[in-house]
């Protein structure tokens, strides 16, 4: 069953920020996820929202999402992340209907 990555991000260096986006597309690419939605404009159609970028991820399953997540590559991507925003990730099972 796929697994989505869901993150809420709200930048605060744009230009740090940057050095983190130019980073991950190889890195979700190796462990064979894929980007669903990557910034954008955002239209809350209801309720607030407290970020001001999202992104969907889509892997194969849990595993590969963790695995990325969890992965060297990625941590030290995250720690520039960490640097340049605040963000709240999510892990979710997708659905097979």
């Amino acid at each position: 069953m796929a697994a989505y990555i869901i993150a809420n991000v709200l930048i605060d260096n744009p230009t740090r920020y940057a050095d983190y986006t130019a980073l991950t597309p190889g890195i979700i690419k190796k462990y064979k996820g894929e980007f669903v939605v990557r910034g954008g404009p955002v239209e809350a159609l209801e309720g607030k929202t407290k970020g001001e970028r999202w992104v969907v991820l889509r892997f194969e399953d849990k595993d590969a999402a963790r695995a990325f997540y969890d992965s060297e590559e990625y941590t030290a991507a995250k720690e520039i992340r960490q640097e340049a925003a605040t963000a709240q990730f999510l892990l979710l099972d997708g659905f097979d209907s």
